[in-house]
């Protein structure tokens, strides 16, 4: 694929995939991201996954011709890119490798060498001149490694963002639902911890004049539109606002009965006008995709059983993706259910200790079993305060 002039796309689609990073289900696959520029100087950005050595090996020579590389950027040191590092450098052992300090140390750890005789080593201010194309590199710490660098090429406008706007999904695979909603769990699993040094980064992009934004992951952004509006997406998702006014409830069910005041919850909300409620069932919807809808929409309602004096194991495990991501700036209520001695509130609250900015509901639903007059009572008076903020 053809980017500029001088600028060849050389990576790989995987099909085969099944949990980026172990843990993140890729039903569209995944694509890993590789650059050349041609120039008087050849530089190539970024190596791909271990798995695809030989496609990607066979795509830069076929871009390449009779031309040998001179360089390679290495901007992130995560395996899904730097895999190949070692079987470039041996293919290529005329060529010097570009990178952050931190990133050699790292090399030595994943390689065994960090290519001492062959290293050009960049920091924040520093720049590259291959010929027509002058790179100037940008540290972007904890985007999402420590190491990380992105680079801004002056002549063609393009910033390559590692792992920056990146989206779940391969480049082959037309995605029904745009941009967003892939990018969006793709950001908020991947980065979403770091949305103060992903505001850091936002910053210096914004004195740049960028036209093309290529990042390691998902498609290539070239068009001022497609830019900008990445460019708004990530400020929201950094800045940790409201991206939708919605209501979301997550629950856990044992028996059903939770199930059943949730289920009559949200036709509550309904009821009152919520512009959007959303229910989830924790143990069997797909948990990251929950994640992302807690983030995308301003309120969050937790229903579940109290379980061995405790809360269910599934709530648990999401109000702790939750919290490890800052989850904040939010406003957050719980149902609660128990046959003798309910305690699910308080844990979950608990759970919250550290969040920032969060507001919690003023009423609090405690069922007794099953649901009575009393506790229908209850999830009408939550239902009547988390309405009392929804947009018409």
């Amino acid at each position: 694929m053809k980017i500029s002039e001088d600028i060849r796309y050389v990576g790989v689609n995987d099909h085969k995939v099944d949990l980026f990073e172990g843990q993140y289900p890729v039903p569209n696959g995944m694509a890993y991201n590789s650059y050349v520029v041609l120039d008087e100087k050849v530089t190539v950005f970024d190596t791909v996954d271990q798995n695809f050595s030989r496609e990607w090996l066979s795509n830069l020579a076929d871009v390449l011709g009779t031309r040998k590389p001179d360089y390679l950027v290495v901007q992130h040191m995560e395996p899904d890119h730097a895999a190949n590092v070692a079987t470039f450098m041996s293919a290529y052992p005329e060529a010097k490798i570009v990178a952050s300090a931190q990133a050699f140390g790292m090399m030595r750890n994943f390689f065994g060498t960090d290519w001492k005789d062959r290293q050009v080593v960049v920091k924040e201010g520093d720049t590259l001149a291959t010929g027509r194309h002058t790179f100037a590199f940008v540290a972007a710490p904890m985007v999402h490694w420590p190491e990380v660098i992105v680079t801004y090429d002056t002549a063609d406008k393009v910033l390559f963002s590692a792992d920056g706007f990146g989206k779940f999904g391969a480049n082959d695979v037309v995605d029904p639902e745009g941009w967003d909603c892939e990018a969006r769990r793709y950001y908020i699993g991947i980065v979403g911890k770091y949305g103060p040094q992903v505001l850091a980064l936002l910053k210096k992009a914004a004195g740049l004049d960028i036209r093309t934004i290529c990042p390691l992951h998902g498609p290539i952004l070239d068009t001022p539109d497609a830019i900008a509006h990445a460019v708004k997406q990530y400020t929201t998702w950094a800045s940790y606002a409201v991206e939708s006014e919605g209501v979301l409830i997550a629950y856990t069910s044992v028996y059903g009965h939770t199930k059943a005041a949730v289920e009559l919850f949200a036709e509550m909300l309904r009821e009152r006008g919520c512009p959007k409620v959303v229910v989830a069932d924790l143990a069997r919807d797909e948990l990251f995709e929950t994640v992302e809808d807690a983030f995308r929409y301003g309120k969050l309602v937790l229903a579940t059983t109290t379980y061995n004096g405790e809360i269910f194991p599934f709530m648990r495990t999401f109000i702790s993706h939750l919290t490890e991501r800052n989850y904040q700036n939010r406003t957050v209520g719980f149902i609660e259910n128990g046959s003798w001695a309910p305690t699910a509130a308080r844990v979950m609250k608990g759970l919250f200790e550290k969040s920032k900015n969060l507001t919690f509901c003023m009423n609090t639903v405690k069922i007794l079993s099953a649901l009575n007059e009393t506790s229908t009572a209850a999830l009408a008076a939550l239902a009547d305060e988390i309405c009392g903020g929804c947009a018409q």
